[in-house]
C-alpha cells in the first residue's frame, strides 16, 4: 500500500572561528536570514525518489515479537530538558486485540533501569512508572485493543557527552533486557553542539521507511527529531485491512478506525536505532486516533516519554529541551494554540527564559507547515500561523521544522 513518502534531513552543527554555522550533509554553508533577502527558489521534485511505499507486513521478522514473557521490547531513549537526564521507555507483555480483551495490570511488573559508565557493574538504579492504554470503539463488529505494559524511567545526574550502558526490566522475575548504550548530549554553550541531528517526518512503517532509517543509522546521529505522523495506524481498520486513502476505501465506517498493533510493529522495528539514539517526537494528524469517550492521541501520549513536567508544560503536545547550544521548542498544531490557550501562554514563558548566550540557536518544530504551495494542504495551518508567528518572530527563532506536506518535502 501507499503512504506519504518519509523525508530525512541530516544536520551537523559546528563552531568555526567563533561563528556557529549550520551544515547539511554535503558540508556546504547555508546562508542565514541575516544574509538576505533572497529570491525564492523551488527545486523540482525528483519523481524517482517516491517509488511504491508498501507497508511492512506483520510477517516481516523486523516487526515480530522476539522476546518471551515479560522481557522488555520496543526500547527507546528520549531526552529530558538538558544533558544530565534522559528517559528510558519500553514495553513488556503482549497486546490484545479482539472483542473480549482484558487489560494487563501495569503494577504487575517493575519499571527499573540499571545503568552506569561501564558495562559491568551497572552501578546506578532508577525506578519509574508504568501504564496500559486501551483503544476502544463503541460499535458492533469493531475490535478493541489493549497495550502491553508501557514503562517510563527517568535517569538523572548524568555527565555530558558521556557513554552510558543500561539494562531495563524487572529483575525479580528474571525479565531484564540485554545491555544497551546511549551517549548524553553536550552541555549547553555557544560552542557546544551535537555533531549531527537527524530530522524525520511522516515516517510510517513501509519499505521506504527501512531505507530512510538505514540511511539515518549509517550517518550516526546524536539525536532524532520526529515531526509527527509516526505509524499511520489510522490508515487501517481494526481487522487489519489497510489502505493508502482511508476515506476513499472506507467511507462508511462509523468512526475513523485504527489498527493499533502497527504501533507495536513500529516500536520493534525502530528499537535498533532509538535504544541508543534519543528520539524526540511531536504529534501529527495521523496520531489523532479518535476512540470511545471522544479520547484522542492516546497511543502517542502513552508510548513516548516527554520532558513536559521538566519544561513546565502541562501537556505531551508541547514541550522544550536543550541539545547543546540549541533550544528546541516542540509545538502542538492539533490542540488549542490561540493567545488565550495554555499552550500559547506556556510558549511565552518558555521563550522568555531562553538564554541566547548559552543556547544561541532557537529551533521550533510542529507538524503542518504554515507556508506551502501544496494544494491539498494549502493554508491548512493558517490559524496557527496567525496566532503564533509574531511571537516566534519577536524572539528570533532561527529554524522551523515541519512535516505533513510529504510530496514537497
Amino acid at each position: 500500500m501507499m503512504f506519504w513518502l518519509s523525508f530525512l534531513f541530516l544536520l551537523s552543527i559546528i563552531a568555526i572561528n567563533d561563528v556557529v554555522a549550520l551544515v547539511v550533509a554535503d558540508a556546504k554553508r547555508i546562508p542565514s536570514t541575516l544574509d538576505g533577502p533572497f529570491d525564492p527558489v523551488t527545486v523540482p521534485y525528483d519523481v524517482s525518489l517516491r517509488g511504491n511505499a508498501v507497508d511492512l507486513p506483520d510477517t516481516d521478522p523486523r516487526v515480530r515479537r522476539r522476546v518471551k514473557g515479560f522481557e522488555p521490547e520496543q526500547i527507546s531513549v528520549s531526552l529530558s530538558v538538558s544533558y544530565d537526564s534522559v528517559w528510558i521507555s519500553w514495553v513488556t507483555g503482549e497486546f490484545q486485540i479482539g472483542n473480549n480483551i482484558k487489560p494487563l495490570n501495569p503494577n504487575a511488573v517493575a519499571s527499573l533501569v540499571r545503568y552506569g559508565r561501564s558495562r559491568f557493574p551497572l552501578t546506578h538504579e532508577a525506578i519509574g512508572y508504568s501504564l496500559v492504554y486501551n483503544q476502544l470503539y463503541p460499535f458492533e463488529g469493531l475490535k478493541n485493543y489493549t497495550s502491553g505494559i508501557i514503562h517510563h524511567v527517568r535517569l538523572t545526574g548524568l555527565k555530558p557527552s558521556t557513554l552510558y550502558y543500561y539494562r531495563c526490566g524487572d529483575p525479580s522475575i528474571s525479565a531484564m533486557s540485554d545491555i544497551y548504550h546511549f551517549r548524553t548530549l553536550p552541555t549547553s554553550g555557544p560552542r557546544s553542539y551535537p555533531k549531527r541531528i537527524a530530522v524525520v517526518g511522516d515516517l510510517g512503517l513501509t519499505y521506504n521507511t527501512t531505507d530512510t532509517i538505514s540511511h539515518l543509522t549509517r550517518n550516526n546521529p546524536d539525536l532524532v527529531i520526529l515531526v509527527g505522523d509516526v505509524t499511520y495506524a489510522n490508515l487501517y481498520l481494526t481487522n487489519g485491512t489497510g489502505s493508502d486513502c482511508y476515506d476513499c476505501s472506507f467511507p462508511d465506517t462509523p468512526i475513523h478506525e485504527t489498527y493499533q498493533p502497527r504501533w507495536d510493529y513500529w516500536g520493534r522495528f525502530m528499537q535498533s536505532l532509538i535504544s541508543k539514539t534519543p528520539i524526540m517526537v511531536v504529534e501529527g494528524n495521523h496520531e489523532i486516533e479518535e476512540q470511545a469517550g471522544n479520547q484522542r492521541f492516546v497511543a502517542y501520549s502513552s508510548r513516548f516519554a516527554f520532558p513536559s513536567k521538566e519544561s513546565e508544560s502541562s501537556s505531551t503536545f508541547y514541550y522544550s529541551f536543550n541539545a547543546g547550544g540549541i533550544h528546541f521548542i516542540m509545538l502542538g498544531a492539533y490542540i488549542a494554540y490561540n493567545k488565550s490557550a495554555e499552550q500559547y501562554k506556556w510558549l511565552e514563558r518558555d521563550l522568555a527564559k531562553v538564554d541566547r548566550s548559552m543556547t544561541p540557536w532557537l529551533v521550533a518544530a510542529w507538524h503542518p507547515p504554515w507556508y506551502s504551495s501544496y494544494k491539498a494542504h494549502y493554508k491548512e495551518a493558517e490559524c496557527m500561523r496567525v496566532e503564533m508567528e509574531e511571537l516566534l518572530y519577536s524572539y528570533g527563532v532561527d529554524i522551523v521544522l515541519n512535516g505533513h506536506v510529504s510530496d514537497e518535502n
